[in-house]
C-alpha cells in the first residue's frame, strides 16, 4: 500500500527498532510507496511513519531491494558530498564513503537471513543514507 511520507523531525530522529520477519509487510510498502515517487532511490521505514530497521532502495537497473536491519560494517573513500532526502526541504552536505560493506538481514522462506555485501557508488550512498535514517538521523 502506498503510504503518505512523513516530515515531522521528531519522528524522523527516533533510533528504530530492530525488524522482523513478520514486519514482510512494511517491507511491501516501502516498495509499494518507492516505486509511486518520481526520481526516488531509496526510502526508510521512518519515512513512512514506522519506526523499524527496513529500508528499500533501487539499483542501477532499477531493481528494488529490501533491507531489514542494515549495518555499515566499514567504508574507504570518505568524501564530502551534496545530498537531498524526500523528508527534508534543503541539501546538505555530508561525509560518504565511496565503498562500503554492509550487513544486513534478508527475508528468505518466511525468516530473515543474515547478508554481507559490498556496495559503490550512487548505490553506497544510497544505503548510507538509508542507514542514517534507521539511526534517527538527519541529514
Amino acid at each position: 500500500m502506498i503510504k503518505e511520507l512523513v516530515r515531522d523531525q521528531a519522528l524522523l530522529s527516533q533510533p528504530a527498532k530492530p525488524a522482523t520477519a513478520e514486519d514482510a509487510a512494511l517491507a511491501k510498502d516501502l516498495l509499494d510507496t518507492l516505486a509511486s515517487l518520481e526520481h526516488a532511490g531509496c526510502l526508510a521505514a521512518n519515512q513512512i511513519g514506522a519506526l523499524k530497521a527496513i529500508c528499500v532502495y533501487s539499483d542501477e537497473r532499477n531493481e528494488p531491494h529490501v533491507m531489514f536491519n542494515p549495518r555499515l560494517l566499514f567504508g574507504l573513500g570518505a568524501s564530502k558530498m551534496r545530498e537531498e532526502c524526500l523528508t527534508k526541504s534543503e541539501p546538505v552536505t555530508v561525509t560518504r564513503y565511496a565503498k562500503v560493506k554492509i550487513q544486513f538481514d534478508e527475508l528468505a522462506d518466511g525468516a530473515l537471513k543474515t547478508r554481507k555485501r559490498d556496495f559503490t557508488g550512487y548505490t553506497a550512498q544510497m544505503i548510507q543514507h538509508m542507514i542514517d535514517h534507521c539511526r534517527g538521523r538527519l541529514v
